[in-house]
């Protein structure tokens, strides 16, 4: 009798190992089947966050986890470690992650312009009024940095002519209307959330500053584009899918924003009519991208150029 007992008892030891054996290894499948993506807490991803709100991944068979990042670079170092599969995020922090030689590929525009430079108050007219004031960014990776060198440069300023602090972007309004900055180059939906609701002064928008230019890119890690050319495919016509949905309606488009981004629905809407949806690579796309990558190199922010073959899927 006690021999049975031990052989029933290590029957159940075997049994409960073997569970856990294939409760962890299916554990482990669903890890390396789920796509992790990431994101900025911005209107410019909004294709990503419409398609997933509205189960446009779940319906192509794909299960997707999102990952939110404070500013680009943030994003691309996770991608760079291997935490990140797919990214929606700036256009400079993957050049510059390029040129580290990070593996990844742009695979689709996610949208232009979208930005704005917010001033204090109405006695800085122009850029050259700029000059020895207190002007804030996302960060020395981010688009909005770029462009604020780009428009220094030609108003005959260097960005040694000013302050600019990299913030967190929900902290610009707070410093803007407390006199902590003079000024801030930052992205949509907060440039219009202070025009808006802290009443200050829009003193030009990203595309005065540099028209049509390529903002938020997707791109994804050259692994995942080699192992998982279907889901690829599937990915990149669900972001057309979303992306066509906000063209058609932006102001639906705003019930599927997370809570966090959108303060005010109303705002929210024109804050999107600011933003120009794209979500192809064609020809004049590329060459949007090019151009700005030089402009970069101009700027000293970037050493080299990558070569074409190398920038895109």
């Amino acid at each position: 009798m006690s021999k049975n007992r031990k052989i029933i008892r290590l029957l159940i030891a075997i049994a409960a190992l073997l569970l856990i054996i294939f409760t962890l290894y299916g554990m482990s499948s669903d890890n390396e089947d789920t796509v992790k993506i990431g994101y900025l807490p911005t209107d410019h991803d909004s294709a990503l966050f419409v398609a997933n709100a509205t189960g446009m991944f779940e319906d192509a068979g794909i299960d997707v986890e999102l990952h939110e990042y404070n500013n680009g670079g943030d994003l691309m170092s996770a991608m760079a470690s291997g935490e990140l599969d797919v990214g929606y995020v700036g256009l400079p922090p993957v050049i510059y992650s390029m040129t580290k030689g990070v593996p990844i590929k742009i695979v689709a525009g996610a949208q232009n312009e979208g930005s704005g430079l917010v001033c204090q108050n109405s006695s800085i007219n122009s850029t050259s009024d700029l000059k020895d004031k207190i002007v804030a960014t996302p960060g020395e990776a981010s688009i909005q940095s770029v462009l604020l060198k780009y428009d220094l440069n030609k108003s005959g300023l260097n960005i040694s002519d000013i302050e600019s602090p990299s913030m967190k972007v929900s902290s610009m309004n707070d410093a803007l209307r407390t006199d902590s900055i003079d000024a801030m180059l930052t992205y949509e939906p907060y440039v219009t959330i202070s025009q808006k609701l802290n009443n200050k002064t829009l003193l030009k928008s990203s595309g005065d500053i540099l028209p049509d230019h390529p903002c938020c890119v997707v791109v994804m890690t050259k692994k995942f584009i080699s192992e998982n050319p279907d889901k690829v495919k599937k990915i990149l016509d669900v972001h057309k899918k979303a992306t066509d949905k906000i063209i058609e309606n932006p102001e639906e488009a705003v019930q599927y924003l997370p809570p966090h981004i959108v303060p005010n629905a109303e705002i929210e809407k024109e804050s999107l009519a600011h933003i120009k949806w794209v979500s192809d690579l064609n020809d004049t796309y590329k060459k949007n991208v090019i151009e700005f990558m030089n402009i970069e190199k101009d700027l000293g922010i970037i050493d080299e150029t990558i070569p074409q073959e190398k920038l895109f899927i």
